[in-house]
């Protein structure tokens, strides 16, 4: 049956508007729901049938989880959606974000205990192993809590027929949950100076829900890596791909021996990967230093060879042990892109994440990310950003005014009469507390400068000292309480910095990703893709026609985003763009 005349269209035209539509995708089909019914449809191409949906109702499609639906499917943009697990983690905060959890806190139950989906080897049969699952019933249990065979799946270990019913269902309480989590969102404060739209935690559901559906996209679609140049990196650095293990045990050997022969008496017993005789064998020549750390190292990389070879050292075992040959290995498909899980948000301030080493790519690798012929990479990176979102967030009046200047640092070095590296500090200093020497005295001229700033970050580190959650500015809520329980000393003021930094990192996720999911918006069906969330940094890989055109929606996205985000603020949000064939040509 051709798409455009398939039944659930029909019933969905008679309607008289589908500004939702709940989702389940399961082996077999699919599962639909609005307020007024609920359908399973059988089909062999969910992308297609979706596909069709968005392009003639463009609704907010409403799932328990972008990876559990978008993962299911075979790719389609859908523009907008309601993604329960990633609404939750912004309400609820903490770690959980199973559908039992999620269930629980939208009827306001207590947090249910943690269920495992078992293997499918251990149902024998996979999915249409009946054990365990022929009794799933209702989802909603006589206490109101979520069925264990519908928390863990199991309910969908069935066959056909009745999985595509279950899946409907599964796709209306969907749609039951995306309305209490919308009230829950409506009730929370609006910080902006002038609201405009929908409330600011509503837009932060929105847009966490995208980054969810982008995290997906991310995994699939993967990062062009130029293979050839990535060996010859590593092989520069570690020497050829080693033939067996012994020839890996020679090349680590060898390694070693350019550190141990600058160490003098004694060097060759030098364990280079035991930091604590690495200590001793730099004190043993004289540099009394507290640790090992690079940045410490830097300092004194001129003051004997033995640190200059142990830097280097260090930047070869890196590409040797995590991004040498296993890692290409295991990661890079034959298509010639790295891929590995991405998650929309950790379970601290809500920075999207992601394994294989993509959010810890070594600087040296850089040029062999390149675009694919035919194609460029667009890379915009925000400007100074968590600075720029502690003035919106705190209303601060002088660092508003500093947000204005494309250099931020600039004006606050003339607010703090000091030069611009002293400002640098200063302003670090007051987001992640740092109160002792140099970081101290610029810290106290931060607070005369700029007091309502500092107030809003006191108010933040004193919640987190008292073991008191707190939100950020766009609505995410902060568990101080699931951290180590306060005590006097050092421990409570971690838990005060902590808080500190959340309130400015978290708020800084949260445009990011309010502006990640506005590209995304503005690339749909160019061809161009997001192939890389960094930290503060976007990286597109576009058809080189569509360069210019790439560059400026990056610009323009973070002018629309931040006229919503930080509306009436009066803050200037600034973006470095550059058009590359490599991301090392990137400034």
């Amino acid at each position: 049956m051709p798409v455009l005349d398939h039944p659930v269209l029909r019933a969905l035209r008679g309607l008289p508007a589908v500004p939702r539509l709940g989702l389940a995708v399961v082996p077999g089909g699919v599962g639909l729901a609005v307020p007024q019914g609920r359908w399973g449809v059988p089909t062999d191409d969910p992308a297609g049938l979706l596909g069709a949906l968005e392009s003639e109702f463009a609704p907010r499609w409403t799932w328990w989880s972008a990876a559990s639906t978008l993962g299911r499917t075979a790719p389609v943009h859908l523009a907008r959606c309601h993604d329960l697990a990633a609404v939750h983690r912004v309400v609820e905060g903490g770690h959980r974000e199973d559908p039992g959890a999620v269930w629980a806190a939208a009827q306001g139950l207590p947090l249910p205990p943690p269920l495992s989906r078992r293997p499918a080897a251990a149902h024998g049969t996979g999915l249409l192993d009946l054990d365990g699952a022929s009794d799933a019933g209702d989802p909603v249990a006589q206490d109101g809590t979520m069925a264990p065979a519908w928390a863990d799946g199991r309910a969908f270990d069935t066959d056909s027929g009745e999985r595509l019913d279950r899946a409907a269902r599964w796709a209306a309480l969907a749609l039951e949950v995306a309305a209490a989590q919308d009230a829950r969102l409506a009730a929370l404060p609006d910080r902006r100076a002038a609201p405009a739209g929908p409330p600011l935690p509503v837009q932060t559901g929105y847009a966490e829900s995208a980054a969810a559906a982008l995290a997906v996209e991310l995994s699939r679609t993967g990062l062009p890596l130029d293979r050839t140049t990535a060996e010859e990196i590593v092989g520069a650095a570690v020497g050829p791909r080693p033939a067996d293990e012994a020839a890996e045990r020679r090349a680590r050997a060898a390694r070693d021996s350019l550190v141990r022969e600058h160490l003098g008496p004694g060097g060759e017993g030098v364990d280079l990967r035991n930091p604590a005789q690495v200590l001793a064998a730099l004190r043993g020549l004289g540099f009394d230093v507290p640790d090992t750390r690079a940045h410490r190292l830097e300092r004194l990389r001129d003051a004997h060879p033995a640190v200059a070879a142990l830097l280097l050292w260090r930047k070869a075992e890196r590409l040797a042990t995590t991004y040498g040959y296993p890692w290409l290995d295991e990661h890079v498909g034959s298509d010639g892109r790295l891929r590995g899980a991405w998650s929309s948000a950790d379970a601290a301030a809500g920075r999207m994440t992601a394994q294989a080493g993509l959010h810890n790519l070594p600087a040296e690798l850089r040029p062999a990310v390149a675009a694919e012929p035919g194609h460029v990479l667009v890379r915009a990176d925000l400007g100074q950003v968590e600075p720029r979102v502690l003035a919106a967030v705190s209303g601060d009046p002088g660092l508003v005014a500093a947000t204005r200047d494309a250099d931020l640092y600039a004006p606050v070095a003339a607010a703090l009469g000091a030069d611009r590296p002293t400002a640098k500090i200063a302003v670090l200093a007051a987001m992640y507390g740092q109160t002792s020497g140099a970081a101290g005295e610029a810290l106290r001229r931060m607070e005369r400068a700029y007091p309502r700033a500092l107030a809003y970050l006191r108010a933040a580190e004193d919640a987190g000292r008292e073991g008191r959650d707190v939100r950020t500015y766009g609505g995410r809520l902060v568990r101080i309480s699931d951290l180590a329980p306060a005590e006097p000393g050092a421990a409570t003021a971690a838990r005060g910095r902590f808080a500190r930094n959340a309130v400015v990192q978290g708020a800084a996720a949260e445009l990011f990703k309010a502006w990640a999911a506005t590209v995304r918006a503005g690339l749909a069906g160019t061809g161009g893709r997001i192939v890389l969330c960094l930290h503060d940094e976007l990286l597109l890989h576009v058809l080189e026609p569509d360069a210019d055109r790439s560059a400026a929606l990056l610009e323009s996205a973070l002018q629309q985003t931040a006229s919503r985000w930080a509306s009436g603020s009066g803050v200037r949000f600034v973006a470095d763009v550059s058009v590359v064939r490599r991301w090392s040509e990137a400034k």
